[in-house]
């Protein structure tokens, strides 16, 4: 017969296996859905010159279409971060997934200018509330490894850059850019289990419960605004969303275009560019969520944003036929280190009852602001070169990483409401 402690100790550890395979659970569905994200994201770049080609667009109206989705991106990203506080993250994760994917099959079906438009804008209000798949894992995992956890969650973006360039090879040539969106319609499955298959976080459980035992539903942004701590976070990152996210954005747009009409590159040769380069990232990803464990978030993420800055002039200057395979592999790997980072970096900046208003808005401030990105470049491409433009896209990686510097490690346990 078992005694009392025996008892005890195997309670514990059974309840420490639950716990186990239910972060595991969160953490791989949760990486299916930055799969499908990634993809989303780098479908539009790869597809830019076939809808260019069907459209008759200008490259300033190419770079609308891009400035429109991100705009989409940040209304609603806002509106699911505050949502993700009052009605659950798993619930907000789920219904945007399930939006974005039946959004991006249905543009396959557009046959304008116009079409095309609106329907992105619509189902990149899905797209926004992604960056909340980062705050879900992220008030689950332990906090000896979240940053080496969530480093390898931000690797499924990557991950879907390389799924999609990968089916695009196959798929363009033969069938169309229009077969492409409508594959990308399959992750709406994958909402479904995200929403029957995980919980809440027990953090989110809590502070909500207190919420209730308040019996007034609290205004999230006042909270934030009146905390002078919580209102600096809330702010610092704004302005470090505005810079990582026009360079993430305005790189992801047209690197496809500069790697093809200005360094000549064949598409049956640029997939592979681009794939080599997302698979350094996805290394530089893991190797930055390592060393944020071990080191500093925010020294990971500020070195990572200004080598990523430094790195791409030497891109555009200094390429030849022989070296660009290898300027585009190190740089991807730089290109990787901030982004490996951020979950846990701005996870963590902020209180549990605030948390999804606060990242989901801070984020997606920055998203709206990026929004001129792709049509700046456009612009630039157009009177002078896309290589140019990346200049800028250098600057504004240098500015992330000097706002960063204001930004302390660890100001939350993301475990605890």
């Amino acid at each position: 017969m078992k005694s009392q402690s025996d008892l005890q100790e195997y309670q514990s550890a059974t309840q420490t296996a639950v716990s186990q395979g239910r972060w595991l659970l969160v953490f791989i569905l949760g990486y299916c859905a930055l799969i499908a994200d990634g993809a989303d994201v780098m479908m539009y770049g790869l597809t830019l010159s076939r809808i260019k080609d069907e459209f008759g667009l200008t490259n300033v109206e190419a770079g609308a279409l891009g400035s429109l989705t991100l705009f989409g991106m940040a209304i609603g990203g806002i509106a699911g971060g505050w949502a993700s506080d009052r009605i659950g993250r798993v619930r907000v994760v789920a219904w945007a997934l399930a939006l974005f994917s039946l959004g991006a099959g249905m543009l396959g079906f557009a046959h304008s200018f116009m079409e095309f438009a609106i329907i992105r804008f619509i189902s990149s209000l899905g797209i926004g509330s992604m960056v909340l798949v980062s705050t879900l894992v992220a008030e689950y995992v332990p906090t000896e490894r979240r940053s080496l956890i969530l480093g390898v969650l931000q690797t499924g973006i990557s991950s879907g850059y390389i799924v999609v360039i990968a089916l695009s090879n196959w798929i363009l040539p033969q069938y169309g850019w229009r077969t492409l969106y409508y594959v990308s319609a399959v992750p709406v499955l994958l909402a479904l289990a995200i929403k029957f298959a995980v919980p809440e976080p027990a953090s989110w459980l809590a502070s909500s419960a207190a919420v209730r035992k308040g019996k007034m539903r609290p205004n999230y942004y006042a909270q934030i605004f009146r905390d002078r701590q919580a209102r600096t976070m809330f702010i610092l990152w704004t302005f470090a969303s505005i810079f990582m996210l026009s360079g993430f954005y305005g790189l992801n747009n047209w690197l496809p275009s500069y790697l093809e009409k200005e360094l000549h590159i064949k598409f049956s040769s640029l997939t592979g560019y681009m794939i080599g380069t997302y698979v350094v990232a996805f290394i530089g990803k893991i190797f930055a969520g390592w060393l944020g464990d071990r080191w500093s978030r925010r020294g990971v993420y500020v070195v990572g944003c200004i080598g990523a800055a430094l790195f791409l002039p030497v891109i555009i200057f200094w390429h030849t036929r022989e070296n660009i395979a290898m300027l585009m592999l190190f740089f991807g790997f730089l290109y990787g280190v901030p982004l490996g980072t951020i979950g846990t970096f701005m996870s963590e900046s902020f209180a549990t009852s605030v948390r999804g208003t606060a990242v989901g808005g801070s984020y997606n401030l920055g998203r709206f602001c990026s929004g001129a990105a792709p049509i700046v470049i456009g612009y630039i491409a157009t009177q002078y070169s896309i290589g140019l433009g990346f200049l800028v896209v250098g600057a504004v990686f240098f500015l992330s990483g000097m706002t960063a510097l204001f930004i302390p490690d660890r100001l939350h346990d993301t475990q605890h409401s």
